[in-house]
């Protein structure tokens, strides 16, 4: 499948699907079909509109939309994302709060790299902005990246974090959410032996796959009964002539978003149902809760082969990182060697994605680190997507790391135990952020 051709098949299938969307919304809307009021009409109305949104999305990057937060002195400020350092596969961006003095919580926060974009955590950089500044990695989507920059697998990877830390300072704290997690912690080790004094202050680690073989899910399950060969040919496309990136090797974003969807296709098809339905009543809304998940959800970005097919291979059929054994560059990447980082990590009692016992097993790789400084949590009926956004994060997970951030500090916070909220480090508090 490793062809130009079968990429742009795929983007012509989804292009025509956006033009059959809107040809229906557009045919379906003249005002004469009023004089034959025939709910067909306003059905396939409602078919196109949500249809044109839908499959428009998919090639759409989505903007962080956090505009300003509520401060106690009763003024909203402004927020403004600032690129600090920009690489060819990925920057460093900064949320600079206008008119707000320097927090002393400082947290770096590892995005994904698994079809979707570093604003899938919005919410999660909106709940953290009142109570610290926010650097996020904000990945790029390889389709977009001449095939003149090279390569970029989980060496590079881990490359780029260990830069965006060296560039952050040792006051840092680092968040990494989901798949980043086995590299950050690589990224941290790393520095423990070539860069001591640029080592963050903590480490924490949100539902990650540290050690996959610590309990099957379907993605571990999937990783073991293919082999590379068989994904390669399976998955793995060259970007069309379309975009900067022509003829790149990728893992199209397309073809993960049709993986994603038909994890829980009866879900989302009901959901279609039920907003064609609503749209075709008048109920519809531009910014309704179908609209706000699904904007994000169908945005996908393609991610480049070498750094899919190295991640299964490495992390989740090599256990590169939960046998300590990963290399960078040709050097050893001993996890022991982490002595002054406080590590904390975070699971869901029902995470289908990474399930328990996979990411606290970084507890047991990081033997140097004293037992004083090692946190875990296990959130209770909390699934992937709970531990870093929703209910489970903003009312129970994010004070504990915020709380774990104070802990660790230079200087921590009197009233330990207390909500981090209660709590912070230098500043007064500051009421939870809403996106814009």
């Amino acid at each position: 499948m490793k062809t130009i051709m079968s990429y742009d098949l795929m983007e012509t299938f989804r292009n025509t699907n956006e033009w059959m969307g809107a040809s229906a919304r557009a045919m379906a809307s003249y005002p004469v079909w009023g004089l034959a009021p025939h709910p067909m009409f306003k059905i396939m109305s409602a078919w196109g509109r949500v249809t044109e949104r839908s499959f428009a999305r998919m090639v759409i990057k989505p903007d962080w939309g956090i505009h300003s937060i509520a401060a106690e002195d009763g003024r909203d400020h402004l927020v403004e994302v600032e690129t600090v350092l920009d690489k060819p596969f990925g920057s460093l961006v900064h949320f600079n709060v206008h008119g707000r003095e320097p927090m002393e919580r400082r947290i770096l926060l590892v995005a994904p790299m698994s079809g979707h974009y570093a604003t899938l955590l919005r919410s999660t950089v909106a709940s953290l902005l009142p109570d610290a500044d926010v650097w996020v990695t904000d990945w790029h989507n390889a389709r977009d990246i001449p095939v003149s920059e090279g390569k970029f697998d989980i060496e590079d990877y881990t490359l780029y974090l260990v830069d965006f830390m060296k560039k952050m300072g040792p006051d840092c704290n680092v968040i990494a959410v989901c798949q980043p997690a086995p590299l950050a912690l690589a990224a941290t080790a790393y520095l423990a032996a070539e860069d001591p004094a640029a080592q963050p202050r903590t480490l924490t680690l949100i539902g990650g796959p540290i050690d996959p073989d610590a309990k099957a899910t379907e993605v571990t399950d999937f990783g073991r009964r293919v082999t590379m060969g068989q994904l390669e040919q399976m998955v793995i496309q060259r970007v069309g002539f379309k975009y900067k990136g022509a003829g790149r090797l990728v893992y199209p974003g397309l073809m993960q978003l049709a993986s994603f969807i038909s994890m829980n296709m009866d879900k989302h098809a009901q959901a279609f149902q039920e907003k064609i339905w609503s749209e075709a009543q008048g109920e519809g809304s531009e910014h309704d809760k179908h609209y706000r998940f699904y904007d994000e959800y169908l945005a996908v970005m393609d991610m480049t082969a070498e750094f899919y097919l190295s991640t299964v291979e490495r992390i989740f059929k090599g256990l590169e990182i939960a046998q300590n054994r990963f290399e960078v560059g040709g050097k050893m990447v001993d996890i022991s060697k982490i002595t002054k980082v406080a590590v904390k990590t975070v699971e869901g009692e029902k995470d289908d994605i990474s399930a328990p016992g996979q990411c606290v097993a970084a507890l047991d790789l990081c033997s140097g680190v004293p037992d004083s400084m090692k946190q875990q949590h296990l959130e209770p009926g909390a699934g992937h997507y709970g531990i870093f956004a929703g209910s489970h994060w903003r009312n129970n997970i994010r004070p504990l790391v915020l709380d774990f951030i104070d802990e660790n500090a230079d200087n921590p916070a009197p009233g330990k135990g207390k909500p981090a909220t209660v709590t912070p480090i230098r500043k007064k508090k500051v009421k939870t952020a809403e996106a814009g």
